[in-house]
């Protein structure tokens, strides 16, 4: 250690010279920053006594047995009296004192600043995470918890003697253990059972008899889907408990094994009081619309509103209360306001107010003549009604004191329109639904109301149709109500017309609404039309807000940012932020985060229809999307650029015309990458067919670190299979031939070699013949990867020596020390272990030389691997963990989960079967480049690794899944090795 406290600060800010004392590790103090000594370890032994005894007074007899036990030496006394003289003149005056035959430390000295020790903000934290937990508040607890746990230092009162010091130790790593176990449990409970596998894994190696991790280990296995390893885990801790101890799992652990045997589904409202009645009033209106006799889901928004609605007629002298309910045309605003309504009637004895104020419509209904209707319905003679607004509004006011009336005001426009209609009283409340959030109404409960879920889509949609029509026909059902886009009433228009068919089945429903450009005209039943209550919204837009609707309709991804807007729209960025956000208060566009928007599937529908009908001069479409991929290729080849200096590839794609962004940091570029992935992708899927097709591939190419990420790779895929179909298509070479590199990685990446050898061959055929040079070199490096993986070394090595000859042909000094880290992987199969060290330590120094940071770790990484078959297993840890440093701060996942399976490696061949396992499991949680082929290496290693720690039941469990997988995906040779394993004698 540096000498640094971990303990935190404590009382004012200008309390520098509190002293800190700290005994979760070594024991030390501090005052502010300066580390102070403690002194010799029987000192310090004393110092560690007094201060966990928190300011209690321990007398000299208690310390002498405290630092020496029975076997004290005779100057014992003179010698405690000498620890606490130096201390005191260490420590602040008023710090250590003398009373009562004995001493005691007092962390507030005599000036009054306050001290700290670590064990007692420990016992604080871990009492605010219990209270945390106790209020189902699971994540600050488990932050807390973490915290807590950060404190310890290593081995608790390190290098102290004593029979006192043995004692705290043993209490305090109990402790510590029943923290982590508390903290697992929390992980469990929130679903970080996958990433919790690793550290019970080791926890259970190092404390093999504690029970409770075993049950943990074997509960996380199982929600992993990992059943037969959580049994074989039991069967391990049985028979280690019987060995050992001679004894059976305690009760609670039989349990969870049977409950697990059975798949037992536990493992993996209340409706408000009703308000008393009160008297009728002479006049009491009843106008609300009749509620469908279908309603469908929506609980959580009955109970919350109901609740409201309660609360505000059973409170007195409260304001009334108001829900503002917010949401596309067509999403079930006014039917849930409705049914709710008619649920609280009870708790509005007085009556129940109902106006449709036509806002979505050209002409709104003015709120004066709204408060006529209302006043006549609450019994006021036409002769009393004033002219006025004000006049109106205040009798309105006057007329509903004393009364509970609940008033649901039904399609508003704004504001504007609804506030003269709010009955102002306590005792009474106001539903208000529009299509525009209401922020500036003050106090209002707002409410946005989303598109049902799938199960709650289904369930309209069975209501409607009939329960027998859908029960044979689910999956087109379920078809049905997603091409709905789950919107309400979408769905009631399709079930209304299916209803009304009886000749027809589910799936001829589904098939009608699977072509997009007739979707909305199939959404139409009598005088209800999905595509009228979008039209109703468009009507109203100003001529920027339509064509930002319009234009931005075009883009095909699942939402689309800010930036990303602005070049569709070709305007500066705050001008787009302003039209997007007026787009979002009329419930046209959806704010899906800050900075971030989109459209629900059918509006996107709608919006194109627009833009092929509206948008002059029709060529402004093609501008915009070719705007937006140029926004993307640019802003790419900038993260690209970024990630990794001194590479050329950018200066051999399309350029782009229209700017990108500008990154001041390499975490911010990588942010923007994963966070645009799904829309930068489906950019270019959509570009496939157009005269974008060159800057569409550029733009795959530059973007595959999504592929090795892990989180991508499918979407990646799916797009690249697209371009290598559209390119072939357009016969162009060129294109061709850099889709079928991205193509290549892809299949590298998951492992599917022989596809991957033939997709690299003909990349290296159709870049040659389109005299492509930075592609020609890539492919050859793919092709040498392909034969390598198949451990056809030498067949390897010719491609890497020419990828790398090209690639010092065009100055890409980063891609030649790539293909350099695999000729040393090549001559490492071949046998030759020195000159694979040398030419991995010659690309390293070459990464070092041109600042690469991300390839870097690739450098790393390969010499890692050549120093570990070379037995220098320390060096290649530490080559290993440079690699992984990197790999993790740029987001590799995969990346990060192979170099952990290299470093489980090293720990194996070094027979340390705890760390090896540790780290197999984090293999396994991350996944690893090579796919399930990889999966059944990493389940192979591990199961040696638990092997060696006795627990063959689940090693053996591995071995059986790794076979599968070697049985599944191709792996003779390792199939073969495995089934030696499982052969009882090997095992033994």
């Amino acid at each position: 250690m540096d000498g640094v406290p971990r303990v935190p600060e404590q009382g004012r800010p200008e309390d520098s010279a509190a002293l800190r004392f700290s005994v979760l590790g070594p024991v030390r103090a501090w005052r502010g920053a300066d580390s102070l000594p403690t002194g010799s370890p029987q000192q310090r032994a004393l110092l560690a006594a007094l201060l966990l005894r928190e300011g209690r007074t321990a007398t000299a007899g208690e310390l002498i047995d405290a630092l020496w036990g029975e076997e004290s030496p005779s100057q014992a006394l003179a010698a405690v009296r000498t620890y606490a003289s130096r201390l005191r003149k260490v420590l602040s005056p008023g710090v250590l004192v003398s009373e009562s035959g004995g001493y005691a430390v007092r962390l507030t000295d005599e000036s009054g600043v306050g001290g700290s020790l670590d064990l007692a903000l420990a016992q604080e934290l871990a009492a605010d995470a219990e209270k945390a937990k106790a209020t189902g508040d699971l994540c600050h607890a488990r932050a807390l918890l973490n915290k807590t746990l950060s404190l310890w230092d290593g081995e608790v009162l390190a290098s102290v003697p004593g029979p006192y010091a043995e004692t705290q130790r043993i209490r305090l790593e109990e402790w510590r253990l029943q923290l982590i176990e508390s903290r697992l449990d929390m992980d469990l409970e929130q679903g970080c059972h996958a990433e919790a596998i690793s550290e019970l894994t080791a926890l259970t190696a190092a404390h093999p008899l504690r029970e409770r991790l075993r049950e943990l280990l074997m509960l996380a296995l199982y929600r992993s889907g990992r059943q037969a390893e959580a049994l074989a885990a039991y069967a391990d801790t049985r028979r280690l408990l019987a060995d050992e101890l001679g004894v059976d799992p305690r009760p609670g652990l039989q349990e969870l094994q049977q409950r697990i045997l059975q798949a037992d589904p536990g493992l993996a409202e209340p409706s408000a009081p009703l308000a008393p009645e009160t008297a009728a009033a002479p006049v009491r209106p009843a106008q609300l619309p009749a509620t469908v006799p279908d309603f469908t889901g929506r609980m959580s928004f009955v109970s919350e509103l109901s609740d409201v609605l309660a609360a505000a007629s059973a409170s007195e002298g409260r304001v009334m209360a108001v829900s503002a309910l917010a949401g596309i045309g067509g999403v079930g605003k006014t039917t849930l306001a409705v049914h709710v309504a008619h649920r609280s009637r009870s708790a509005f004895p007085d009556g129940q107010l109902y106006v449709d104020l036509q806002g979505a419509g050209a002409r709104a209904v003015a709120p004066e003549t709204v408060l006529g209707s209302f006043l006549r319905a609450l019994g006021t003679a036409d002769a009393a009604i004033p002219d006025s607004l004000e006049e109106r509004a205040a009798l309105y006011r006057s007329t509903l004191d004393g009364r509970r009336i609940l008033v649901l005001l039904d399609n508003a426009r704004d504001a504007a329109q609804v506030r003269p209609l709010l009955p102002g009283m306590e005792g009474c409340a106001a539903l208000v639904t529009s299509r525009v959030r209401m922020v500036d109404l003050a106090g209002a409960h707002l409410v946005d109301l989303d598109v049902m879920s799938p199960e709650e889509a289904l369930q309209l949609f069975t209501k409607i149709v009939g329960e027998e029509r859908v029960a044979s026909e689910r999956e087109s059902a379920l078809d049905v109500v997603a091409a709905c886009g789950f919107l309400p009433l979408a769905i009631r228009i399709a079930a209304s017309r299916l209803a009304a068919r009886r000749t027809w089945t589910v799936s001829v429903l589904a098939a009608k609404l699977a072509d997009e450009r007739r979707r909305l005209d199939e959404l139409q039943a009598g005088d209800l039309a999905v595509k009228a209550t979008f039209e109703l919204g468009y009507g109203q837009l100003e001529p920027a807000q339509a064509r930002a609707f319009r234009l931005l309709g075009l883009a095909d991804g699942p939402d689309i940012s800010l930036a990303a807007a602005a070049a569709v729209l070709d305007l500066p960025v705050e001008a787009t932020e302003d039209l997007l956000e007026s787009l979002v208060d009329t419930s046209l566009l959806e704010s899906a985060a800050p900075g971030r928007y989109r459209y629900h599937d059918l509006v996107r529908l709608y919006a194109r229809a627009c833009a092929e009908r509206d948008e002059q001069p029709p060529g402004e479409r093609a501008a915009a999307m070719s705007r937006l991929l140029d926004f993307y290729l640019a802003t790419t080849s900038v993260v690209y650029a970024i990630e990794r200096p001194g590479d050329r590839l950018v200066d051999h794609l399309e350029a782009a015309e229209y700017p990108g962004l500008r990154f001041t940091e390499g975490s911010a570029a990588l942010d923007w990458l994963y966070n645009e992935a799904s829309p930068l992708l489906a950019c270019v899927r959509q570009s496939a067919d157009t005269d974008r097709l060159r800057r569409a591939v550029d733009l795959l190419w530059a973007a595959k670190d999504l592929t090795e990420s892990g989180a991508n790779s499918h979407q990646y895929e799916a797009t690249a299979r697209a371009m290598c179909d559209a390119t072939r298509t357009a016969g162009d070479s060129r294109a061709e031939g850099r889709a079928r590199t991205t193509f290549t990685n892809v299949l590298l990446v998951s492992g599917r070699i022989q596809q991957a050898a033939e997709q690299a061959q003909l990349a290296m055929e159709l870049a040659a013949s389109a005299q492509d040079a930075m592609a020609m070199s890539w492919a050859a490096n793919d092709r040498g990867l392909t034969l390598m993986h198949q451990e056809q070394y030498a067949d390897g090595k010719p491609f890497f020596e020419r990828a790398i000859e090209g690639y010092a042909t065009i100055g890409n000094r980063p891609l030649e020390a790539l293909s350099l880290c695999n000729l040393s992987r090549a001559h490492l199969g071949m046998g030759n272990v020195a000159m694979a060290v040398e030419i991995a330590q010659r690309a390293l120094a070459a990464y070092l030389e041109i600042g690469q940071t991300l390839r870097l770790a690739n450098g790393h990484f390969t010499l890692g691997i050549a120093l570990t078959r070379a037995g220098r297993h320390t060096e290649a840890l530490s080559q290993f963990s440079d690699a992984l440093s990197v790999f993790g701060s740029h987001r590799q996942r995969l990346w990060e989960g192979t170099t952990n399976f290299r470093i489980a490696e090293v720990h194996l061949a070094a027979r340390r079967p705890a760390q090896a396992a540790q780290h197999a499991e984090q293999a396994l949680a991350l996944g690893c480049i090579g796919g399930d082929r990889m999966q059944g290496t990493v389940l192979t290693l591990l199961g040696r690794a638990l092997t060696m720690l006795g627990q063959v039941d689940r090693a053996r469990v591995c071995w059986r899944e790794a076979l599968s997988l070697y049985e599944q995906h191709g792996g003779a040779a390792q199939a073969e090795e495995v089934r030696a394993l499982l052969t009882p004698a090997t095992a033994a």
